[in-house]
């Protein structure tokens, strides 16, 4: 057989060569629309990798991106990546010494910035790398004037006038392409270098109609940020599929979110619970339905199933994925299979609501404290290990001080879970967060998928407090919805009945204007333990 690279290029160009004139629209400040097609995003990509060559980068440099979606920011994936140097997203949602950290880690030799976020990079001025080049990501007139930041360069100018044209380099398809760093919760950020084979093979299999699913008469909006683990893989799947797709940018409010979806005939979503619940909440304000929204995917943490019934009522499908950074990130999806079709709603609800079973090329396995591996019988709890050839091996530049990755091959997760006869798994809890009272554990997620089905609970978060009889108890906190009653500890209490173990229910309430959350949407429980 032919060896011919996986390399992310030939994804830019195949959307270029067979998908010319399928739409990459961008959202901007104040809802501004910039529309360009594939063919054009190839000739700019071409036009930057030029760019980078005259500036001396060279394969293996990494470059910098503090940017929403939009078609710059893909641009930005394909012309560093394909032209073998390494696209690192950064976070800037992540504390400022958490991004100056990123940056000298990874040595950056140049930052593409939006204009928004030059104030960060100014109050960073001292702790970027020495002789980064600054590259702001608009026109000549949208580059800020800066007294601490010099010599800042707008993003067209850098690739005006350069050859629409670009012989990319037949790589080895191990070379790395990209970078992404975890959102760093517990101490620094850890970087993973993505290879160019691990990227294409990670966007054909969340292509496949058992996973996220991507088609060509899809209109996919990228709700999961580009610098969140390369939006799931999304910016190489629709290109690879031609599916139009629609960048929100930093307009992630649901009056926002519902006018590019009705507008641009958005048939599939992805982003993290946080925002489907603001997205539903306004939807069901307004009295509204989406005109052509089919399906979206959730990760980032478990959606509550009172979440995903409210989707559903709007006539949207929820599929559920699981992954972290480590992974790609996908590596199970929750499809259906044909045995269930003659299950009722609610138990079709019930495994709609679980992480999902493996993909092709993911092998999982559950273990208990022993390291043998559990029953799968969808009750036993285990930590879950998970490889594949999406998965990583070890972090950048930390060659042997990450115990996560086994001498044996497995990575540790960090998730206890469940696992049934068909590979569906349910997340318990994160190893840390589960909850150990008498002897027995207690699942903090379940109790705050269970209190987010009150009629006035908004957000829910649960963790442990010390107690001398039981060592740990669970303490429930609240977010009540605006104009509602907040429930009191007995109503609560009272609610629980019959859902969940009785020695289970939380017998301290405590009712909270918000909660915390991390740099990617998740509940920060370090914060929330903080509270107590």
């Amino acid at each position: 057989m032919m060896d011919v690279p996986l390399l992310v290029s030939s994804i830019l160009e195949h959307a270029a060569k067979y998908h010319t004139d399928t739409e990459v629209v961008s959202a901007g400040p104040g809802g501004a629309i910039t529309r360009k097609t594939y063919g054009e995003v190839a000739k700019r990509s071409a036009q930057l990798a030029h760019a980078l060559d005259e500036l001396g980068m060279g394969e293996g440099d990494r470059i910098a991106t503090l940017a929403w979606n939009s078609n710059r920011h893909l641009e930005l994936y394909f012309a560093v990546g394909g032209s073998g140097k390494i696209c690192h997203t950064i976070n800037p949602r992540l504390f400022p010494d958490q991004v100056a950290f990123i940056l000298n880690h990874a040595e950056d030799r140049m930052i593409f910035v939006e204009p928004i976020f030059v104030p960060l990079l100014e109050k960073l001025a001292d702790k970027i790398p020495s002789g980064a080049k600054i590259v702001v990501l608009g026109e000549t007139g949208e580059v800020p004037n800066s007294d601490v930041l010099s010599d800042l360069v707008a993003y067209e100018d850098l690739i005006a006038g350069k050859p629409e044209s670009y012989d990319w380099p037949q790589l080895d398809e191990n070379t790395a392409c990209s970078l992404c760093y975890t959102s760093g919760t517990t101490g620094n950020p850890k970087g993973v270098l993505y290879s160019h084979r691990s990227s294409v093979l990670h966007a054909m299999a969340i292509s496949w109609i058992d996973s996220i699913g991507i088609a060509g008469t899809d209109c996919a909006l990228l709700v999961v940020p580009m610098f969140h683990v390369n939006a799931w893989g999304l910016p190489y799947a629709c290109p690879m599929m031609g599916a139009k797709m629609v960048m929100p940018g930093a307009n992630l409010d649901g009056a926002s979110l519902q006018k590019l979806f009705d507008e641009e005939g958005v048939t599939m979503s992805a982003g993290v619970p946080t925002v489907w619940m603001g997205l539903t909440a306004h939807m069901e304000e307004q009295g509204a339905t989406f005109k052509t929204l089919d399906r979206v995917a959730v990760g980032g943490s478990a959606m509550p199933a009172p979440l995903i019934e409210r989707m559903n009522k709007l006539g949207v499908s929820v599929r559920h994925a699981w992954g972290m950074t480590e992974t790609s990130p996908v590596g199970l999806a929750s499809a259906l299979k044909p045995k269930h079709r003659g299950l009722s709603d609610q138990e079709r609800l019930e495994i709609n609501a679980k992480q999902g079973r493996p993909m092709f090329g993911m092998e999982f396995r559950v273990e208990n404290a022993d390291g043998v591996e559990v029953e799968r019988d969808g009750k036993e709890y285990g930590a879950l290990l998970v490889r594949g050839p999406w998965v990583a091996e070890r972090y950048f530049g930390r060659d042997s001080d990450s115990p996560a990755f086994r001498d044996d091959g497995w990575f540790e997760t960090g998730d206890v879970v469940t696992m049934d006869a068909d590979g569906y798994v349910k997340i318990v809890d994160r190893t840390k967060d589960v909850i150990k009272s008498g002897g027995e554990w207690i699942s903090s997620i379940e109790l705050e998928n269970v209190a987010t089905g009150h009629p006035a609970v908004k957000e829910a978060a649960v963790v442990a407090k010390t107690d001398e009889k039981w060592g740990e108890r669970p303490v429930l906190f609240l977010v009540i919805k605006d104009g509602a009653d907040a429930p009191s500890s007995s109503d609560m209490q009272t609610f629980y009945e019959g859902k969940v173990a009785k020695w289970c229910i939380p017998e301290d309430v405590r009712i909270v204007n918000d909660l915390p959350h991390t740099a990617t949407g998740k509940l920060r429980k370090t914060d929330i333990r903080d509270m107590l």
